[in-house]
C-alpha cells in the first residue's frame, strides 16, 4: 500500500480503480467534444492526468476505450436486470435517465459519433448494445427473444434520435410520463408482458 496525494493509504486495487475512472472521465469528455476519430490516447492520457502506457494498459486500444466510455456513459443495470413484466417500462426509463442533465451533452455526442463514423457505429453495435440486446433476449425467453429485443431497442432508439438528436417537437416538449403513459403499454406487445397476449397480437396482426 501507498499513501495518495491527502495521505490516505490506498491499496493497489483502490490506486487502479482511481485510474480507471480518472481514464473514463477524461476519454468520455473529449469524444463529447472531439468526435471518435480526433480523440487519441495521448490526449485522453494528458487529462486524466496520468502516463499513456497506463491508458493502454487497462484498456488496450482506443477502440475498447471508446466501447467503455460508451458503457460507462450509459449505465444499462436498470434494463438487464429488469423481469419480463418492467422490461417495457425500465427500456423506456433507460432512454430518459441517459440523457439526464448531469450528462446529456456527453450521451448526445456518443450517438452522434456513431451515426457518423463507421468504426464508432460498429463498437457501439456490437460492444455495447449486442451484449446488453442479449440480456434482455434471455429475459424474454420465447423462441423469437432475439427479434423480439432487437425491434425493443429499434424503438427506444427512435426514441432517442427522434426526442434528443433531432427535436421533433412533440417528442422533445413532452412530459416524460406522457412518454411512458403512451410508449410502455406499445411496447409491452414487444415483450410479451402486455395485456394482450403474444399470439393473439400476432394473429391479429397478420389477419
Amino acid at each position: 500500500m501507498t499513501a495518495d496525494a491527502d495521505g490516505i493509504v490506498a491499496t493497489r486495487t483502490e490506486r487502479r480503480r482511481r485510474s480507471r475512472a480518472a481514464i473514463l472521465d477524461a476519454a468520455r469528455a473529449l469524444f463529447a467534444r472531439n468526435g471518435f476519430e480526433r480523440t487519441t490516447i495521448r490526449a485522453v492520457a494528458e487529462q486524466a492526468g496520468i502516463d499513456p502506457a497506463l491508458v493502454m494498459q487497462h484498456f488496450g486500444s482506443k477502440a475498447a476505450l471508446f466501447a467503455a466510455a460508451a458503457r460507462w456513459t450509459v449505465p444499462v443495470d436498470g434494463l438487464v436486470q429488469a423481469d419480463r413484466s418492467e422490461l417495457a417500462r425500465a427500456a423506456v426509463q433507460h432512454v430518459l435517465d441517459a440523457f439526464d442533465d448531469d450528462h446529456r451533452d456527453a450521451v448526445e455526442a456518443l450517438l452522434r459519433s456513431s451515426l457518423t463514423h463507421p468504426a464508432a457505429a460498429e463498437l457501439l453495435r456490437d460492444q455495447v448494445i449486442a451484449p446488453t440486446q442479449a440480456r434482455v433476449a434471455d429475459t424474454i425467453g420465447d423462441p423469437d427473444a432475439a427479434l423480439r429485443s432487437a425491434l425493443l431497442n429499434a424503438c427506444t432508439l427512435g426514441l432517442t434520435i427522434s426526442r434528443y438528436l433531432l427535436a421533433v417537437p412533440a417528442l422533445a416538449e413532452a412530459d416524460p410520463s406522457d412518454i411512458r403513459r403512451i410508449l410502455v403499454p406499445a411496447l409491452e406487445s414487444l415483450t410479451g408482458s402486455g395485456r394482450t397476449d403474444p399470439a393473439q397480437a400476432t394473429e391479429a396482426a397478420t389477419a
